[in-house]
């Protein structure tokens, strides 16, 4: 049992963390054995996400002047929240972990303001993360540059190898 400053503390600390992170993603651990809790909070510490197990009723009490405070209803049973500024890796990370362990069960999220429901989330988690994104976009600009330049030797080129195979037929 927590015990009254601590529990403020928890709230404080929580109202932090909600604040302070633009992505909430909520998901219930049941059946999820210590280690394969480690893991997945081992693969989300890696790319900068908090996955914090929380005490239901005190962080309804946190939750409630926050941006997130819709997401008060999801906060029932053995409860986590993933919170992070990239809501793309966060949803990926916990739609593939939820593949591979049945017991990991999304059930809401939020981002941009708008709360989300597990189809949305494992939506989100199919779009490109934002370093896939900048190697497709850059990908596409360096794209008509490799073929300018192939277009511009191209003419050099075939003369060279006219001459080469030439010179050989003598």
């Amino acid at each position: 049992m927590m015990n009254k400053e601590n529990k403020k503390t928890y709230i404080e600390e929580m109202r932090k963390n909600f604040n302070s992170n633009s992505s909430v993603m909520i998901a219930q651990y049941q059946g999820l054995n210590v280690n394969e809790l480690d893991k997945l909070r081992k693969e989300l510490r890696d790319k900068g996400i908090k996955f914090k197990i929380t005490k239901n009723r005190i962080t309804k009490l946190a939750i409630k002047d926050t941006p997130v405070k819709d997401l008060e209803k999801f906060f029932i049973g053995p409860t986590a929240a993933a919170l992070s500024s990239d809501p793309i890796t966060t949803a990926k990370i916990l739609t593939k972990f939820s593949k591979t362990n049945n017991k990991l069960k999304i059930i809401a999220g939020f981002m941009d303001g708008k709360v989300l429901d597990e189809k949305e989330v494992s939506i989100i988690a199919t779009l490109p993360s934002l370093e896939e994104a900048r190697a497709k976009i850059v990908g596409i600009l360096a794209s008509p540059a490799q073929k300018l330049l192939s277009i511009l030797l191209a003419p050099g080129s075939k003369i060279a190898n006219l001459a080469r195979a030439k010179s050989l037929k003598k």
